[in-house]
């Protein structure tokens, strides 16, 4: 596998994905590049949208196919904004309203856990019936006030309460060894070193 379409518009993840994957030499591709629309996620788990949307990629571009679907989900807010971050506070997406509104519904409320979710899907053709997946979680907390230039989506205010900083204040470099993609994607190379 010497090409792989990445199932993203989102340019932080593209980012991203690039970044943590460059050891293994594979060409990334993204979906854009190709003409291949953004898949419709109409599902409510993380899983089930990063399938339809690696199927998706694989299926039209003829590709091998790398989606992930990931959000932050908030336990005073019973799981919410979950597989509704990026569109948390409705159309067109915007990280400034998404974090706002999150804000808003946490106003008063003392548990302000969260954790942050990836599912990564690869899918070696459009119908493969053995898609490799796997995810990650990373822990923390909702600040109110937003800190950091880095990162992207819910990162100001996602705080590490062991490292006493943001998402956003971490390098990139930091994120990657121990955020909820970099966590899934380690794992995605684990299966694909197994899996030869």
């Amino acid at each position: 596998m010497d090409r792989l379409v990445v199932a993203s518009n989102n340019a932080g993840k593209l980012r991203e994905i690039a970044e943590i994957l460059s050891p293994l030499e594979i060409t990334l591709v993204p979906q854009s590049s190709l003409g291949v629309p953004e898949a419709e996620e109409p599902h409510d788990t993380f899983v089930e949208n990063a399938l339809a949307k690696a199927r998706h990629a694989a299926r039209i571009s003829g590709l091998p196919a790398l989606a992930d679907d990931s959000g932050i989900c908030v336990r005073a807010l019973a799981g919410e904004p979950g597989v509704h971050s990026a569109r948390f506070a409705g159309e067109p997406r915007s990280d400034e309203r998404n974090n706002r509104h999150l804000i808003e519904r946490l106003a008063g409320r003392d548990d302000r856990s969260a954790h942050y979710c990836c599912v990564m899907v690869l899918m070696r053709h459009g119908d493969d019936p053995e898609p490799l997946i796997a995810d990650g979680r990373w822990y923390g907390e909702i600040v109110d006030v937003p800190r950091g230039e880095g990162g992207f989506g819910y990162d100001p205010h996602f705080l590490l309460p062991a490292l006493g900083r943001t998402a956003a204040e971490l390098s990139a470099g930091e994120k990657h060894a121990i955020s909820h993609r970099g966590q899934a994607l380690r794992r995605l190379v684990e299966i694909l070193r197994a899996d030869g």
